[in-house]
């Protein structure tokens, strides 16, 4: 099932590295680093930054999962990590796959 299509769960487990790093081959464009994911977007201007934030905020409540966002002008840096396991989850790839579906409908 694409990831783009599952529902994060409570109670997951963290991911060995070998698990993180073939679920960043479904997640293109996000780079993985210990503990977390991160990906930069780029915008003509801040308000089309924003208005890209704002629509990130619909999928984080819908997951219950919340990226920590940096937005500046014309970017915007989303960075996933499941504090509860101190490190990566599956919902960290399920809820940058759905950031990246955003991104293709833009």
């Amino acid at each position: 099932m694409n990831l783009a299509d599952q529902k994060c769960e409570s109670g997951v487990d963290p991911l060995k590295p070998e698990e993180a790093a073939k679920l960043g081959e479904q997640t293109p464009g996000w780079e993985i680093a210990e503990k977390s994911i991160e990906r930069t977007f780029k915008f003509k201007n801040f308000v089309e930054a924003m208005r890209f934030a704002n629509r990130i905020t619909a999928i984080a409540e819908e997951e219950n999962h919340h990226p920590d966002l940096h937005i500046s002008w014309g970017k915007v840096i989303v960075e996933l990590s499941t504090h509860s396991v101190d490190g990566l989850s599956i919902n960290d790839f399920i809820v940058a796959a759905k950031i990246n579906r955003l991104m293709e409908q833009a």
